[in-house]
């Protein structure tokens, strides 16, 4: 065989392997998620759950009582409920002691005498909570209603140290947590097992998710399963057992499905000077200009002293220099760009700062070139 042929072999080969990559590359299935990645079942949410307590146990570095004094009257009223009778008027004045605010989030379908985790942060002036322990401490629900109790010793990630005036401290000493500090005392109803359908709330409103979600349930359940009623709710026929219900929530959270792309969308942060952009921003051909003023102004104290006998007085004048300057800016073009790769090189180009980027992108929005919605936090 000759040498030519079977180059023309092997290039043959060659292109065959590069179609059929191709049209394995074609049948590829586009990006999906699943359906508990973009709703939620309403009524299967968690809870807020919020107390007042006292934190004891601490090395001299808790409240000032003078300056809180409810720490001390919330002292006196623990200790009469445990039988102990402080004198009236009695100054009580306890470094040890700190009065904190109890956080914890009940979550859903917990069962009395299960543990929760629990945050605790300093209500007063107490300068650290490390070493202490939380007493006993109700917390209550929105309704006022106590669904757990709180008590433990505390978890602070920081360090502290002061001596002659000079202080170190290391992270936040002022809050803390109790790991499985928290027990349950009442569950909360949820609507799961009650009526014959349950309702999905989708976490952003669009109808192409909504209807998308109701396609993938009746393709597996059969149709009239799921019906979407706008463009946040899909209703959903649930079985009437509570086993098959569980079974077919399994089931039916893990379906997946083929999203839409995204508006497209930038987020500002102004505080920050974050800029965040999505993969469906695009960039019309535009020309854009981005120069620097500055302004200073620099006041020097000017003393007008009267001669030695006169009568007059000393004045103090201010003289004032302002100076301005503006930088150069060239006219640079941007081109279109229909990826997010060549925006994010376009605006590279401009070789501004993140806070000069906030203006620009506002004036490229307003000339009509930005194809996104601009959105600052």
């Amino acid at each position: 065989m000759q040498p030519t042929h079977v180059l023309h072999r092997f290039v043959r080969r060659l292109v065959l392997a590069a179609a059929a990559l191709a049209a394995g590359l074609g049948t590829l299935p586009a990006q999906a998620a699943r359906i508990k990645e973009v709703a939620s079942v309403q009524g299967v949410r968690s809870n807020s759950l919020v107390g007042y307590g006292l934190v004891v146990g601490l090395d001299g570095t808790g409240d000032q009582t003078t300056q809180t004094p409810f720490t001390s009257q919330s002292l006196q009223a623990m200790l009469q409920q445990l039988g102990v009778t402080v004198p009236a008027g009695t100054n009580m004045q306890l470094r040890n002691v700190a009065a904190v605010m109890v956080t914890a989030t009940l979550p859903p379908f917990a069962q009395p005498g299960q543990a929760i985790d629990i945050s605790v942060a300093s209500l007063g002036n107490a300068k650290s909570l490390r070493g202490g322990t939380l007493i006993a401490t109700p917390l209550r629900g929105a309704d006022g209603q106590i669904y757990a109790l709180a008590q433990g010793n505390l978890v602070v990630g920081g360090a502290g140290a002061s001596a002659g005036g000079s202080k170190v401290q290391v992270n936040h000493l002022s809050a803390g947590r109790v790991p499985g500090g928290g027990q349950v005392e009442r569950a909360v109803p949820t609507p799961l097992a009650q009526g014959d359908s349950l309702q999905l709330d989708l976490n952003a409103s669009d109808f192409n998710t909504a209807r998308e979600v109701a396609r993938s349930i009746n393709t597996r359940f059969g149709a009239g399963t799921a019906m979407a009623q706008d463009g946040r709710v899909v209703k959903v026929k649930m079985p009437v057992a509570p086993d098959e219900r569980v079974a077919f929530l399994a089931d039916m959270e893990n379906l997946p499905l083929e999203l839409a792309t995204p508006a497209a969308k930038i987020v500002v942060n102004a505080r920050t000077g974050s800029i965040v952009l999505n993969q469906a921003v695009t960039l019309g051909p535009c020309a854009v200009a981005h120069g620097n003023l500055s302004v200073t102004i620099s006041s020097t104290p000017v003393i007008s002293q009267p001669n030695a006998l006169g009568a007059g007085e000393t004045v103090v004048a201010q003289k004032t220099d302002i100076s301005l300057k503006q930088d150069a800016g060239s006219l640079i073009q941007l081109p279109a760009g229909t990826q997010l790769t060549d925006v994010v090189k376009a605006l590279n180009s401009l070789g501004a700062t993140p806070g000069d980027l906030l203006a620009i992108l506002q004036a490229l929005k307003a000339a009509g070139a930005l194809n996104a919605e601009l959105e600052v936090i």
